[in-house]
């Protein structure tokens, strides 16, 4: 299994980003697909959710009406599209799979398979 994520950059405040999450060597459709990140010093935090067989989404309260899962499952990918950035979204996000998750834990931590990250930073 293999998560690869990509996009994260710099961005000033109020600005676009779009992450995307390559998945590889399990099957797509059977699996959810979730963004976390960690900020320097803080936990990691659950941000988004998608499960890949029914498209349905969960999404953290900091961030409803402001970022938008997605999959494109003909190209085994899961994409997160961030808007209107803050500086307190500032962290590296990270890409997570596992087959047995659903909605009520969407965002805990406890996914089988991890991305190695992608760093966001967002200035003021």
């Amino acid at each position: 299994v293999q998560l690869v994520e990509s996009g994260g950059g710099w961005v000033q405040s109020g600005g676009s980003l779009r992450l995307s999450c390559a998945a590889s060597g399990f099957t797509f459709d059977d699996y959810a697909i979730a963004w976390f990140r960690q900020a320097p010093g803080k936990e990691r935090e659950g941000v988004s959710y998608i499960s890949v067989s029914d498209g349905s989404t969960f999404y953290a309260e900091f961030v409803k009406g402001r970022f938008t899962i997605s999959s494109d499952n003909a190209k085994n990918t899961v994409y997160l599209q961030m808007d209107s950035l803050r500086p307190e979204d500032t962290a590296a996000y990270y890409c997570a799979a596992d087959p047995n998750i659903g909605v009520l834990a969407a965002l805990e931590p406890i996914y089988d398979y991890w991305g190695q990250g992608t760093q966001v930073t967002v200035s003021s």
